[in-house]
């Protein structure tokens, strides 16, 4: 993660892409969320549709999304149609008072953890935020078994301590954040 963030060294952000959700932070992404095709299981169905949903990185011109997602499809009688336009937005600066209480909340209850800055793989109403001059920043406070992530999933849960512990993480860094905020 140093050397990608330091140096965009190719070999260091190839072995993170090997992991989807860095994958994901990494680079502008777009996925078939949703397919639509047939009237029937046993035609061939005569129109197709697919909703594919992007998320771009900052500052990634969402035409270019379009026009590499028409590149990829190779094929003139499928149509690409932005449904919704992307509202863009700057990326937060990393503030060191913001870096500093999150490092500080994180060291108490997971001594030794790295913070890393990333890209959220998540949509949030940030962007509003952002484009009205305030930064926004998240962070996570939910740890579990790296395979147990059930995110959105049918059978979505998380472990019980681990989200009694995000609670007081969020507390204590509240707590910090707003010590030095004149009321």
């Amino acid at each position: 993660m140093r050397a990608v963030a330091k140096t965009g060294d190719a070999a260091a952000a190839k072995r993170l892409s090997a992991v989807p959700l860095y994958n994901a932070t990494l680079r502008t992404t777009c996925v078939a969320t949703r397919l639509f095709a047939g009237h029937a299981d046993n035609a061939l169905p005569q129109v197709a549709r697919a909703t594919v949903n992007c998320r771009l990185l900052p500052d990634y011109p969402p035409d270019s999304a379009t026009a590499q997602l028409q590149r990829v499809l190779g094929d003139t009688a499928i149509h690409v149609k932005v449904v919704r336009e992307a509202t863009l937005s700057p990326a937060s600066p990393l503030r060191p008072d913001v870096m500093g209480a999150v490092a500080r909340s994180a060291a108490k209850y997971w001594p030794g953890a790295v913070i890393v800055p990333e890209m959220s793989t998540g949509a949030t109403d940030g962007l509003y935020l952002r484009n009205a001059g305030i930064p926004v920043y998240g962070t996570t406070s939910i740890f579990d078994l790296i395979d147990g992530d059930r995110s959105h999933g049918r059978d979505e849960r998380i472990n019980v301590e681990a989200f009694h512990t995000s609670g007081d993480y969020f507390y204590d860094l509240v707590k910090s954040l707003s010590a030095n905020v004149v009321p």
